[in-house]
This record gives C-alpha cells, structure tokens and sequence, in this order.
C-alpha cells in the first residue's frame, strides 16, 4: 500500500506544510486560522495556532532552512512567522492587493516569495531590513484572470504562474539588491524583472497546479478539462506534450523525479504519471483506491502541435437503437467540425482538433454511462464501464506537499491533504512497479 500514514485532524483542510524535520504540521482547517500540530510519542497534538487573518487561508509555506512560515489568506493579506522563545511572531507583509490572495511559495533560497492573487496580479516579496517588514513588487497587466498557481524555477530567478484564463507563463523575477547576477541563468540572463518569458495557451479552460521538474528542464500544469500538459525546452520554442484522461479533473500536481509526477484533485485518488524512454508522457495507475482502473479505458497522450487523435474505446455492453442514432449523430457533427479545423492548419486550429476530439471522447462516454451503465450490469472488473470513486480520501484532494529529504532530488514520500480533514503520507518506494522511474 502506497499510504503509510493517514490522520484526520479536522472537517476539512484547505491547505498544509510541513516542518523542516517533518515533526511538525500546519495546516489551515478551512478558516482563518492555521493549526499547529507536533508528534509527541506517536500522537498528534495541538501545539500551536496562528491568528492574524480575517477571511480563509488559501495558502501555506513552510521554508525548509530558515523555519519560517508564509501564509495568504482571502483577506488580501500576507504574513511571515518567525518563531521567537515559544511563540510564533507574524511579520507584515506589503502586498497591496484588491482581491484575495490565492497561493504562496518560497523561493529555492528562501529570500523571496512569490503569492498570486484574484487581482490578476503576483507579488514578489522580500525583506526590508531597515523597516522590518517584507515589501513586494508586483507582476501586473500580464494575465487575464486570477493567478491560480506558482512555481518557482530552481534558479530562483524565474517563475511559472497559471491562471483561469488558461494560460501558464513564465517570468523573470530578478530583484536587484537580492539576487545575485550569477544566479541569472540561460535564457533569463539578460531579463528585467516582471519580462515574460514565455506564454502557453495550451489549454482552453482553467489551468492550475504549475510545478518545475528537479532540473529545471519540465514543466507541468494541469488544466480543468482533465487534461495535464507537459512542457519541455521552455523559452521561445517549447516543446509540449498533453495527456487526456477520462477522470474528474487535477487541482495540483508534484514532480516526484524528473520522469514521474503525482497529480490531485476531484477525483480522490492521486493519480501517477510518468515518461517513458523516448520522453513521452502517459497515465500509469492511480495511488490508494478500493479498485483499479478499468482496462477497457483508455488514456490518451496527444501531441498538441502534431494533432495525434486517440481512437475513442469500444464500451462493453450493447446500447438501444435510439440512444445509438443519438451518440451517431453527435459524432458526425463532431468529425464534420474536426475536419474543418484540419483544414485550416494554423495553430489556434490545431489545438481545437485536440479539444474538440476530447469533447467527442467526453460525448460518447456520457452516453454511454447514461443510457447504458444503469440498465447493464457487468461483474467482470476488468470490463467496468466506471471506476470506483475514492479510496483513502473521501473527498477532493486540494493540496499535495514534498517530503524532501536534503541532498536528494528524487521526492519518494509525499504528503495530500483535503476536503476530508485529512492529511495522508505515501511512500513510492515500495511500489515495484514505480520503481523505474524514480
């Protein structure tokens, strides 16, 4: 079993982080609050509350060599703890925001941090010795919608964002003062702070869950179509790789090594994606759930600038005539609008083959379940027209934290928390089959 360590600490839990030994956990349960929670002869208890917010923290980040912890809030708000004698002190945080905060994430050197927010904004922060506080510049007039998710590159320079208007980018984020030239690497050398780097319009919903590989060299997003994008050699010529499955969809996603990468969400079990020797992205299996996926679905990876189309699976029990002309129907209207689009041959065409195929995929398949699955009942597991929801979660997985280990790059042990009130440790090394790409 994949779950080592499973805890209930309270009705439901918006986000977490962990100590730097990992004694400890924070972890904020759906309020304003955040919860400080230590084990002590093998039993969690309460050590610790943090009250300085007025609306929901929407974010937590606890810095791996200076102890210190970050949080956001719905308040607009940010604060940096640092822990003096037995309590935890906040620090104010200059963030000058209009909307609610919605995520945070330290830097690799943890002299700066990054929060991405409902005012189309992300605020770079760092430290202002002689006022004692933390200042921040801002990243303005660059996305459409609210900043959903930030990732920061291990150069400590350059940042991913995703955001609802379906876009990921990457900025430059040099401050000068606080980051050192030699730390400006490749392409970023001669970027100012706030310059885009790059811009994907991969996906055509809500994209979420933005995270750099180990080495820097991947990048990988999810989007609420249910579809994980994967993006190597990022800069003016990416090239990018997306995976289509038929589950609800991510909310966050975890590179466990530079060719696995765990994503959660909706669908209450972590589910395991990993590269094959060529570099091509595929769905694995799913962590933690009561039964295993169906072998009759089918997981598509599509090359988003070649228009790869997988063919649609053949469902395992007969359907009425009505409900036969109906899907036939939605089908030919699908191809005649798919061939169209071939036609035209330009990008914005070429990535609407690949959506629109989705679609056919998710219009045939809703058919199916609806008229079919009620009226057909298969006792064959390996033929299941659906999969069991959940497993150890009971309830949407809203946030997936590293349990990294120093001086090692791999992330075997990983921590998920959500809606559920729980919080749940897995460990990857005694799973055979993962073994390989880890």
């Amino acid at each position: 079993m994949a779950a080592i360590a499973v805890h209930r600490f309270a009705q439901s839990i918006t986000c977490h982080a962990w100590s730097p030994d990992h004694s400890m956990v924070a972890f904020c349960p759906n309020s304003n609050e955040v919860h400080i929670y230590r084990l002590l002869q093998d039993k969690w208890e309460k050590v610790h509350v943090l009250q300085k917010h007025d609306q929901i923290v929407s974010g937590i980040d606890w810095s791996a060599r200076s102890n210190r912890i970050v949080t956001a809030s719905h308040d607009r708000n940010s604060y940096v703890w640092n822990f003096e004698g037995t309590e935890w002190v906040p620090t104010l945080v200059i963030l000058r925001l209009n909307r609610a905060a919605l995520c945070v994430q330290w830097s690799p050197k943890e002299n700066k941090f990054a929060v991405g927010s409902g005012a189309k904004t992300v605020c770079i922060c760092y430290y202002e010795q002689e006022n004692n506080w933390w200042i921040s510049k801002l990243i303005r007039k660059r996305h459409d919608s609210s900043v959903t998710g930030v990732a920061w590159h291990p150069n400590n320079i350059l940042l991913a964002t995703t955001s609802t208007d379906g876009k990921c980018r990457v900025f430059s984020t040099f401050i000068k003062g606080v980051d050192t030239k030699d730390s400006r690497t490749g392409s970023s050398s001669d970027s100012k702070f706030g310059e885009q780097i790059v811009q994907l319009d991969l996906s055509f919903s809500w994209a979420f869950g933005v995270k750099w590989s180990p080495s820097g060299n991947t990048l990988a997003y999810v989007g609420h179509n249910s579809m994980i994008y994967f993006v190597d050699d990022v800069g003016p010529s990416p090239l990018a790789q997306s995976v289509a499955f038929q589950d609800l969809p991510l909310c966050d996603v975890l590179f466990v090594s530079e060719r696995m990468v765990i994503g959660v969400g909706y669908d209450c079990s972590p589910m395991v994606f990993a590269a094959d020797e060529r570099g091509i992205w595929s769905f694995i299996r799913f962590l933690g759930e009561r039964k295993i996926a169906s072998s009759g679905s089918t997981y598509g990876s599509q090359d988003l600038y070649m228009g790869l189309l997988r063919p649609h699976p053949t469902t395992p029990f007969e359907l009425e005539p009505k409900h036969k002309e109906l899907i036939q129907l939605g089908i030919w209207i699908c191809q005649q609008f798919h061939k169209s689009l071939i036609l035209m041959k330009d990008d914005f065409s070429v990535r609407m083959v690949v959506e629109s195929s989705f679609i056919l995929y998710q219009f045939s398949e809703a058919f199916v379940k609806l008229y079919g699955q009620s009226k057909h009942v298969v006792s064959n597991d390996a033929v299941e027209p659906s999969r069991s929801r959940g497993g150890i979660h009971e309830n949407c997985i809203s946030c997936i934290v590293p349990l990294r280990q120093p001086g090692i790059s791999t992330v075997p042990r990983f921590s998920t928390s959500g809606l559920d009130g729980k919080v749940v440790i897995w460990d990857l090394e005694n799973q055979a089959d993962l073994s390989v790409y880890l």
